[in-house]
């Protein structure tokens, strides 16, 4: 068996695989406390990650009152950009600032003008760094805490620190590191440029972690972390990743063609590709993968959150969302959403807002508000694969997960609109199955049998032939006429 963990921002989760029937047996879950403030701060302290661990892995070890003997390998899928300071003892300095953690927006714009601008910081990383990644957090600490900056001895990402705990190693992931705002994504390596424009006083390299294959291990379970999780000391830990390149892994999304598409909260589109995937315009996010390829990510910031304001707003239960989009169509009557209730990132688009346009005395009715939201949602979705498709993604099939992925008529929508099969894997926990599945590829390296990942995805990761959704020819060409009215919109009221 193989434990998963996925260490997000509400919650850390733990999932343990049988690899001998392919399927989960074990599942535990705790949450996490968040800090939070009206200057966009966003924090956590990593003792509540372990605090977490610990409860998550015994509640997933008493499920079906599991041998924890069995367990030969484990994997975190960690929440990316965040910040881990520790000093000199290697004790955590302060809390960790998250992904979303949106105050130190200057200090980003300060590093993009000392790369040069976009053009610049593409040239020399692969990609464009973005607010929440983790380089304009350890200036911000610099400015704003120099004390702290000054006691400063390793910067760790969070999948990292939870590593450390468990082997007392200190390594990262190409994935993960590929979200840190000073890795190049092309060499696969730290960036010297990036780190000097952080601190070009300080050697800041020799506060990195050691880079690691995707197949290799980060360490073996310490026996104090053993004895705090309930499992055998000495065993594999794999080097885990971010939970985007794990949430890839636990889909099957390992060969290029498959592409994931996570309706949460926000949105993300990623797929699999062999070459680095580099933007000029710095609207996607060209990621390694923890598969030793490449995971080009576009995300949206509005997705579930819309859907499920205007769920509130008309009083629709779950078993009613179907119901209303099947009896509209497609278009609702003229009738369209741009659902940027929270600015937007895809593209960028930070102090945009919503609008609804078309608006008349036949299509203003409940059904097709609701479905005009569900559309507007999703074109943003087909925005992003689009830009993807434009950097030579040859798309096959469509991955779903995410809370959204429950709503067949979704499923249906999304299949029309982006013109491919839409599939649920089974396994609706993909970060924390991708992470127990990554565990088991490295055991078996380690152990001398140099299997393939995706001979152990092909049996772990199953899909609900029943959640299948084809894309329908007429549809097709239907939803392209309403989306091509939606990008006009969005060009008249946001000049994007």
């Amino acid at each position: 068996m193989y434990a998963g963990i996925d260490c997000g921002t509400q919650g850390t989760k733990v999932v343990i695989y049988d690899s001998q029937s392919g399927s989960t047996v074990g599942l535990g879950y705790a949450e996490h406390e968040l800090i939070s403030k009206a200057d966009g701060t966003r924090e956590q302290q990593p003792s509540w990650w372990i605090s977490a661990l610990t409860k998550a892995m015994k509640q997933a070890l008493q499920t079906n009152q599991l041998n924890a003997a069995d367990i030969k390998a484990l994997a975190v899928s960690g929440q990316q950009h965040g910040l881990v300071v520790l000093d000199e003892h290697d004790q955590v300095i302060r809390a960790a600032k998250l992904w979303n953690d949106t105050s130190t927006h200057q200090e980003n714009e300060q590093l993009v003008a000392a790369l040069g601008g976009k053009k610049g910081v593409i040239d020399t990383l692969g990609l464009m760094i973005n607010t929440g990644y983790t380089a304009s957090k350890i200036l911000w600490l610099k400015q704003y805490e120099p004390e702290n900056y000054q006691r400063v001895r390793s910067i760790l990402l969070p999948h990292d620190y939870i590593n450390f705990w468990l082997t007392d190693e200190k390594t990262t992931e190409r994935g993960d590191a590929s979200g840190t705002g000073y890795f190049d994504i092309n060499k696969r390596c730290w960036s010297a440029l990036a780190l000097q424009c952080i601190d070009s006083e300080r050697e800041l390299l020799s506060c990195l972690p050691r880079i690691i294959c995707a197949d290799q291990s980060a360490g073996l379970l310490s026996a104090k972390a053993a004895a705090a999780l309930g499992l055998k000391p000495g065993i594999v830990v794999a080097s885990g990743g971010g939970d985007n390149m794990m949430g890839a892994i636990g889909t099957g999304n390992i060969e290029p063609g498959q592409v994931t598409i996570s309706l949460g909260t926000s949105g993300t589109v990623y797929a699999n590709m062999d070459r680095p995937c580099v933007d000029e315009n710095g609207l996607i996010a060209g990621f390694c993968s923890s598969s030793d390829s490449w995971l080009p990510l576009i995300c949206t910031m509005n997705l579930t959150n819309v859907t499920s304001q205007t769920q509130s707003l008309l009083q629709i239960d779950y078993s009613t969302m179907d119901q209303m989009l099947e009896q509209t169509s497609i278009g609702a009557q003229g009738l369209l959403m741009l659902p940027f209730l929270n600015g937007e990132r895809t593209p960028e688009m930070p102090t945009a807002t919503g609008s609804l346009v078309g608006l008349n005395a036949s299509n203003f009715t409940r059904e097709n508000l609701y479905r005009a939201t569900v559309e507007g949602t999703s074109f943003g979705l087909k925005y992003g694969l689009d830009l993807l498709r434009k950097q030579g993604l040859e798309a096959t099939e469509i991955r779903l997960i995410g809370g959204g992925a429950k709503s067949k008529q979704w499923r249906q929508i999304l299949a029309d609109m982006l013109n491919l099969p839409v599939v649920v894997p089974m396994e609706t926990e993909a970060g924390a199955l991708g992470a127990a599945l990554q565990a088991q590829w490295c055991h078996q390296h380690v152990s001398g049998n140099h299997v393939t990942l995706k001979s152990v995805c092909d049996i772990g990761v199953k899909l609900d032939e029943s959640s299948r959704c084809q894309p329908r020819i007429k549809n097709v060409g239907d939803y392209q006429k309403v989306y091509d009215s939606y990008q006009q919109y969005k060009q008249q009221l946001y000049a994007v």
